[in-house]
């Protein structure tokens, strides 16, 4: 585990301190999550943007595969 340190303005600390009390935990515990939070949506993004990479120039077979979607559903 690493140690980090990090300048905040007071009245941010403070807030981040009344938001941890309202929670339950403690400051290190909250940004602990929020981490998480924001490196768990960096790899979503990085993900799909990959994803859409790979689907680049391919509009003619994605256009196929709705149209199939789109004519099994209107089956049912």
């Amino acid at each position: 585990m690493t140690a980090l340190t990090v300048r905040l303005a007071d009245e941010k600390y403070q807030r981040l301190k009344a938001l941890a009390h309202a929670r339950g935990t403690s400051v290190n515990r909250l940004v602990d999550e929020m981490a998480t939070l924001m490196l768990a949506e960096f790899d979503a993004e990085t993900r799909f943007q990959v994803r859409a990479a790979r689907g680049k120039g391919q509009i003619e077979a994605g256009m196929a595969l709705l149209e199939k979607a789109m004519g099994e559903n209107s089956d049912k």
